[in-house]
Order: C-alpha cells, then structure tokens, then sequence
C-alpha cells in the first residue's frame, strides 16, 4: 500500500487535485469531508455548543467563525477538538483499506500537523496568495477569516521542504492534471 497525502495552503486547489489524482486510482480520505460530517453530528454539535457557548444549533459554524474572528485563540481550542477526531476518521479509513495498492490522503494541516512520516509520498499544491483569496472569496469566504486562517498556517517555502512533489496550480484544470499524472505515473 502507497500512501499519498495531498497538502497546500488555504484554497490552493487541494480538494480539486486530490480528486483528479485519486480518480480510478485508489480512495481518498478528505480531512475536510471528515470536518463536515463531525458538523453533522449532534454529540459533536453539543460538545461545541457546550465548549463554545453556543446557543443556536442550526449556527454553529457561523458562530464559530465570529468567536475565531474576535479572538484567534479560539482556532486553537477548536483545533484540540476536531484534530484528534478526525485523525480517527483517517486510522479507520486506513484500516478500511489496507488492501488497496494507493491511498490518498487530503490533509490541509499535513505538515502543521506533523503528518509527514505517515505518508511514502506527500504533494504540495501551490497558488499564489491574491488567486487564493480570490477562489476563497468567490465560495462565500470572508477576506477577513481567509487572512486569520492563512497567517495561522506555515509559509509555503517552509512547507515545500517537507513535501516530494511541489504543483503550482495557478493555470488551468488539465494543465493541473498533466502535473498530476506525471507525478502519479512514478507511483502506479
């Protein structure tokens, strides 16, 4: 079994490359699909709204993006809730398919995390920092909350030495999966 985690900075084109590259090839994980599907459960739901003080149910999220925005520290707490949750998620997920040839792994913390040694082979996906704001903003994304959320995360040129392949994704989807299928070929 090969294990590829997929990494970048904040609206890099992770989620989008992750999909072109595991597509036929083998499953992938997403840390951010696993993030939302804790959103959707309500024992998760109350430890939120407890920890948080939280009083609408169908706002949590909203809610929680205002207590980060006010104070940043809140990023932290948060992260010592989801992480160790969604680091479960990917043992099982793992475990689920240990079978597989190739496995891949969308993490966007991968190396903030430490995640590195769990993995034969990590790619960086790389877009300069105004595209990202831009494809943030265009989701709905708060340039304020992109700003807090890209500053918390380790630079790009201190991330890439951790990483086996660098993709700059700034051109468009096929020239992104010609760089992704020169990488994957080296794999299959």
């Amino acid at each position: 079994m090969i294990k590829i985690g997929i990494t970048g900075s904040l609206a890099s084109g992770k989620t989008t490359a992750s999909k072109m590259i595991s597509a036929g090839r083998g499953p992938l994980f997403s840390a951010d699909e696993a993030v939302k599907e804790l959103y959707q459960d309500k024992n998760f739901k109350q430890l939120i709204r407890k920890r948080f003080k939280v009083k609408n149910n169908n706002q949590i999220k909203k809610s929680l993006i205002n207590l980060i925005l006010r104070d940043k520290k809140n990023i932290k707490r948060l992260e010592k809730i989801i992480h160790p949750l969604v680091r479960k998620k990917m043992r099982y997920f793992t475990s689920q398919n240990k079978n597989k040839k190739l496995l891949f792994y969308e993490i966007p913390l991968l190396i903030e995390s430490k995640l590195m040694k769990y993995f034969n082979s990590v790619i960086f996906i790389k877009a300069k920092k105004q595209l990202r704001l831009r494809r943030f903003q265009l989701k709905g994304g708060d340039k304020n909350l992109f700003n807090l959320l890209n500053e918390k995360q380790m630079n790009d040129t201190k991330k890439i030495k951790h990483c086996d392949h660098i993709v700059v994704n700034e051109k468009n989807l096929n020239i992104l999966k010609k760089k992704l299928l020169a990488i994957i070929r080296k794999y299959e």
